[in-house]
């Protein structure tokens, strides 16, 4: 009668040990990170800042840009006053001089890219803080 306890626990262990360490229940659903792995430096460990996950950088870069007034012009995919991330994403490779640039255009604002209305500047954003946004941005290349 003691012997079922034994077996039970041994048919666990030989389940638990079959396991082999993968766990296939994970997904990443975080959209286009895959898709930016285009052989280039990462834009954030090229500008020497604190190298994090890919998944925490595009966090990071969605509340920064969620948090900033840059949605009263810009939406994810839709034109507004401004171009759409997704544009923008199409237009600009993910290239160490493009994250630079547009980061540079978010604190120094920029006229005469996407038609008449000037972006405005935003002094206030740093160059580490616009260059997560950008990393954001970018990462939203191809989505419909």
């Amino acid at each position: 009668m003691k012997k079922s306890p034994v077996i039970f626990s041994c048919v666990l262990l030989v389940i638990a040990c079959n396991n082999n360490g993968s766990n296939k229940s994970k997904i990443d659903t975080t959209p286009a990170l895959s898709q930016t792995n285009n052989n280039y430096p990462s834009p954030v460990d090229t500008l020497g800042f604190h190298q994090d996950s890919a998944t925490e950088r595009y966090e990071e870069g969605s509340n920064l840009t969620s948090q900033s007034d840059c949605l009263g012009c810009h939406k994810v995919k839709e034109t507004s006053i401004g171009p759409s991330y997704v544009a923008i994403a199409n237009k600009y490779p993910s290239t160490p001089e493009n994250i630079k640039h547009l980061a540079s255009t978010i604190i120094k604002g920029s006229k005469g890219v996407w038609g008449q209305v000037p972006m405005q500047p935003h002094p206030s954003i740093s160059q580490e803080d616009a260059t997560k946004m950008v990393n954001y941005i970018l990462s939203l290349k191809d989505i419909k």
